[in-house]
């Protein structure tokens, strides 16, 4: 199973009529260039689960945060680490 349909899937088993409308997850583009990922954790068992920060901002263009603030799971990351964002949650979100 690729990584876009494990976030899919977990995507799916969340939303149950009001999840979607009120939280759900955005995916947008930075102008420096990468990636910011956002996805809320209210309501899921993710919420208060503990999530150790990564943080490699070297070199320029592959660089990756990601960590937990307000309630939502954050990666940034340079214009070819989406998949690495998405999977750093996934594999996180799958973890007992």
């Amino acid at each position: 199973m690729t990584t876009l349909d494990r976030l899919q899937k977990w995507y799916e088993s969340h939303c149950d009529g009001e999840w979607e409308h009120g939280e759900g997850l955005v995916i947008e583009s930075l102008d420096n260039p990468g990636w910011m990922v956002r996805i809320s954790l209210r309501g899921t068992a993710l919420e208060s689960r503990q999530f150790q920060e990564i943080s490699r901002l070297e070199p320029d263009r592959d660089w990756i945060r990601c960590w937990i603030e307000d309630g939502k799971f954050q990666g940034a990351g340079g214009p070819q680490m989406l998949d690495e964002i998405l999977q750093t949650f996934v594999d996180w979100a799958a973890s007992q």
